[in-house]
């Protein structure tokens, strides 16, 4: 709806758990940049991150998109969050990614991000869900005949995944595709390739679609790395990722050089990435099930077991981007964008401040 030169203004953002929050204003124009959208207080102490003595917050918006939900004129803000002083709250990663990226904006950084998920119904009266296509008592029949199926017998939650999947072109993201996953009930889209901190805040927008839509069906999405314990597929959010260098080459060096060069560089701050690539990624992250080791560091070529996978058209035609199979479904993806940035770009071995 239009509102006679009126906007309604929904704004979004991180709460102190890594779960989305958001609440609504009319504003008395209609804005053309998220930069005139205004600043707006909260309570951090509902949210996570601050006390009741000391609970104000501020949301400021920096990145603007349709709404999909109010129609034309109205708009989406993803905002990061500061404390009075001014300072990036304990969960405001952008504001450390945008300054990462700002260092040497002439690579242009791409990034495809493939974040999976389950779908989940609640279990009788209890808080305890369980993934669509799965029985109320028992488990249904092994993995194999779900990934990209069709049938009822096979697929589970399509019509939610659709409506995912328009809403978010109606909204202006750059979402690739979508396609059912490995276990019932499991799925999968893809945003990108987007440049730099924009990647991270179409993800979180698109993450927020997703449960804005999943209300309507009564169904819960779960981003845990392994919501189903046993024989079933864990859930990540896989990175794809280039330069401008890695794309095009430089005077002395293939990109693909430079791609190789960068898994040295990964290799040595292993650990370091997997402090941020998601909470309880290592119960995914078990040498099974399409995920490589958690502990160790490995690369190949169209190797789908490894940490790190480069497509054989990117080794044929010496240059490319190369996808990083570690990040969990769970991740905050400034963290992960501007990680793999600092370490393959800056060759920086300062430790990150989350």
């Amino acid at each position: 709806l239009q509102y006679m030169q009126k906007s309604v203004i929904e704004y979004i953002w991180i709460g102190g758990r890594n779960e989305l929050r958001s609440k609504a204003r009319v504003l008395n124009k209609v804005p053309k940049a998220a930069s005139q959208v205004p600043n707006w207080a909260y309570d951090g102490s509902s949210t996570y991150q601050a006390n009741t003595e000391n609970s104000e917050l501020t949301l400021v918006p920096r990145a603007m998109y349709p709404d999909p939900f109010r129609g034309p004129g109205n708009f989406m803000v993803m905002c990061d969050t500061y404390t009075l002083r001014g300072e990036p709250t304990n969960t405001n990663a952008r504001s450390w990614a945008d300054s990462i990226f700002d260092q040497e904006p002439e690579e242009e950084p791409w990034f495809g991000l493939e974040q999976e998920y389950f779908l989940m119904k609640r279990k009788g009266t209890t808080n305890s869900k369980i993934p669509l296509g799965f029985p109320d008592n028992g488990l249904p029949n092994p993995q194999g005949q779900y990934y990209c199926a069709v049938g009822a017998e096979n697929s589970f939650g399509r019509k939610l995944c659709e409506e995912h999947f328009h809403t978010c072109l109606k909204a202006g993201l750059e979402i690739g595709g979508i396609n059912g996953e490995v276990a019932p009930g499991q799925w999968e889209y893809q945003i990108g390739p987007v440049e730099g901190i924009e990647a991270a805040d179409q993800l979180w927008i698109s993450r927020y679609i997703l449960q804005r839509i999943a209300e309507k069906y009564d169904v819960c999405v779960d981003f845990e790395p392994k919501p189903v314990l046993g024989n079933w597929n864990g859930s990540g959010c896989h990175a794809n990722f280039s330069t401008k260098s890695m794309r095009e080459g430089n005077i002395d060096r293939s990109g693909f050089h430079i791609i190789e060069e960068c898994m040295s560089k990964l290799e040595a701050r292993h650990a370091e990435h997997m402090d941020v690539y998601g909470e309880g990624n290592d119960q995914r992250m078990t040498n099974g099930f399409e995920a490589p080791p958690y502990e160790e560091f490995t690369w190949g070529i169209a190797n789908r077991n490894c940490s790190v996978r480069i497509q054989k058209s990117t080794q044929e035609n010496g240059k490319g981007f190369f996808e990083d199979r570690r990040p969990a479904s769970n991740i905050d993806p400034y963290l992960v964008t501007g990680i793999l940035f600092e370490t393959c770009v800056l060759d920086q071995i300062a430790v990150h401040p989350f």
